[in-house]
């Protein structure tokens, strides 16, 4: 992958503005507006080969500038290799679409479009997919409420879905629990560090501690 690397490097320097390995995977970081000549080029390059998109996903960092970071991964069957294209973009620029290089595209930038409302220029058809149709928002996003928007039910009266204010309250639900495991008093388990600390005994087949039982499991 090394020597892949460095020569996906020279051979697509125009399109690409770095590359890096992050555990043992390639990961080619491509110019906004030459990701779909750089999807098609590692398609069809024989050393390359990658003829499969296996998916299109994105990362929120409202931090950044550009806050998204859409994410391709291709899979070479030819070579038994992967790799991941990445390529930064705000709220406002779109992503040049991948439809006409791989038509499966569609359908997975829809996907993205619906979780974080990030834009693909040239494709026509970016519906909601996973949200219904009058959902609000982007749900994916790190400024997405976490009660969203609106509350969706079914009317039996009416016989159909109804949207209505939010009426889940948060003022005074506490999120704190002792413990995630606090239901479980014979046994300490690794990470639960705000639990109380105890001496446990060896646990039989009913939950509880072998001394109180009478015997070893």
């Amino acid at each position: 992958m090394v020597a892949l690397a460095a020569a996906l490097a020279g051979r697509y320097a125009a399109m690409i503005s770095g590359h890096e390995f992050a555990q043992d995977e390639l990961i080619l970081h491509a110019r906004r507006d030459q990701i779909a000549a750089l999807l098609k080029s590692l398609r069809d390059d024989a050393e390359a080969a990658f003829t499969q998109l296996i998916d299109i996903t994105a990362v929120d960092r409202p931090a950044r500038p550009d806050r998204f970071e859409v994410v391709y991964s291709l899979l070479s069957m030819r070579h038994n290799r992967r790799v991941l294209v990445k390529v930064a973009t705000d709220e406002d620029t779109p992503v040049p679409s991948a439809a006409k290089v791989f038509s499966s595209s569609g359908w997975l930038e829809r996907e993205v479009w619906d979780m974080y409302g990030i834009v693909f220029e040239g494709n026509d058809d970016l519906r909601r997919i996973l949200t219904d149709y009058g959902f609000e928002g982007h749900p994916l996003r790190k400024d997405f409420p976490l009660t969203g928007f609106v509350e969706l039910r079914y009317d039996t009266a009416l016989q159909r879905v109804v949207y209505e204010p939010v009426t889940l309250q948060q003022d005074f639900r506490v999120f704190d629990n002792l413990s995630p495991w606090e239901a479980m008093t014979t046994m300490q388990l690794p990470g639960d560090e705000k639990a109380t600390k105890q001496k446990i005994g060896p646990v039989n087949y009913r939950g509880q501690n072998a001394d109180e039982d009478g015997g070893a499991i």
